[in-house]
């Protein structure tokens, strides 16, 4: 199979990226991704198995210069705004009509017939790509596309994504749901890895001294909690958990009844400081995750935290629950739970080593990789 893999996604967290890029050591090469996201260690994985890798930012602007230094992190929050109200009137504009979208495409295939891909990664969410644009990629580099999406196409997706599935060569999902949704679309195959892991250079314990004070909670949370429509089961874990010492990190907005648990944004290294500093990180999935598989999983138990995860069937194939573990049924028995394991911390610790051990022995992107070549080599 080609070692040449162009990615087409959309940069999040930008100024993350920057920082990465100035503090790369002298002589390596500059990250194409933030360590926020997860593409960054399927990059690492790659250049270490002898990729060449290049990147291609579909939400940059298709005029003017094209500099990652122009995007802003996008923030979420309840409501309306004067913002929302302006991209929901340009989403209603069909995207071929939309000028800068065009232009973009025509980037793309620009970029591509300089790097000549074997493989085009494209990541989901995708509003700016165009499935004829991805047709004259495959027909003009003989190129594999691999789609990868952590969300459900029946709830977040493009008509632009749907179109194209028949394009698809293989997608990757982390919830096998999603998979099954995009075969219905028209994939050619679909498979739950999942496709996040973890990178033992990066995802390991994280000092707890020096972390700022409020890092030290009995039960933490890091990640999205609005809109309410997509995370009511995680407020609503959350909200029954005030009890105790709880902290919540995320770059979004709060509900206002978990306000008062806001410490602050965790991102990249940082994220893992607040996991590694917590005793027991809280993992309940998004509402559209019915079978589980989110990156907090395998992120969670590389830094040697013991996390309480929502009963979804995915945990137990990837996980052995009580050894790796712990899962909850309902609000009554994760509080149950949460207080048992604050009693005993020799337990506690014991499941959250036995978590790490079994990610490094299993659950690492190196695998994930040989496992899509070896899908690959199979189409």
């Amino acid at each position: 199979m080609s070692k040449r893999v162009l990615f087409v996604a959309a940069l999040h967290h930008p100024e993350e990226l920057q920082a990465d890029m100035r503090s790369a050591d002298a002589g390596e090469a500059a990250p194409l991704f933030p360590s926020s996201m997860g593409q960054r260690f399927w990059e690492r994985a790659m250049r270490a198995a002898g990729y060449e890798v290049d990147v291609f930012w579909r939400n940059l602007p298709g005029y003017g210069a094209r500099d990652i230094a122009r995007l802003q992190t996008d923030v979420f929050r309840e409501g309306l705004t004067p913002g929302k109200i302006a991209a929901g009137l340009l989403r209603r504009l069909p995207p071929r009509l939309h000028p800068d979208y065009r232009r973009r495409n025509q980037l793309l295939l620009e970029a591509a017939r300089r790097f000549r891909p074997g493989i085009v990664w494209l990541s989901g969410d995708n509003r700016e790509i165009f499935p004829e644009t991805l047709a004259q990629l495959k027909r003009e580099q003989g190129c594999q596309i691999i789609y990868v999406s952590g969300v459900s196409p029946i709830v977040f997706s493009h008509a632009n994504e749907r179109d194209a599935a028949r394009l698809y060569d293989l997608v990757l999902v982390n919830d096998y749901y999603h998979g099954v949704q995009w075969l219905e679309l028209g994939a050619k195959r679909a498979e739950c890895l999942p496709y996040v892991g973890i990178d033992p250079d990066f995802h390991f314990p994280q000092p707890k001294t020096d972390v700022p004070k409020d890092y030290l909670c009995d039960v933490g949370f890091v990640g999205t909690l609005v809109p309410g429509s997509l995370y009511s089961a995680r407020v609503a874990a959350l909200e029954s958990l005030r009890e105790f010492d709880l902290g919540i990190w995320s770059m979004h907005e709060v509900p206002a009844a978990l306000r008062s648990c806001h410490r602050g944004t965790a991102l990249g290294r940082e994220m893992l400081r607040v996991l590694s500093s917590v005793k027991i990180s809280l993992n309940a999935h998004g509402d559209f995750m019915r079978y589980g598989g989110n990156m907090r999983l395998f992120e969670t138990a590389a830094v040697g935290t013991f996390q309480i995860v929502d009963d979804r069937p995915g945990v137990s194939e990837w996980f052995e629950l009580g050894e790796h573990l712990v899962t909850y049924r309902d609000l009554d028995d994760l509080r149950a739970k949460v207080q048992y394991y604050l009693e005993n911390d020799d337990e506690r610790l014991r499941i959250a080593e036995k978590a790490r051990a079994h990610v490094l022995a299993n659950h690492r992107y190196d695998q994930r990789l040989a496992r899509v070549e070896a899908m690959l080599d199979e189409l």
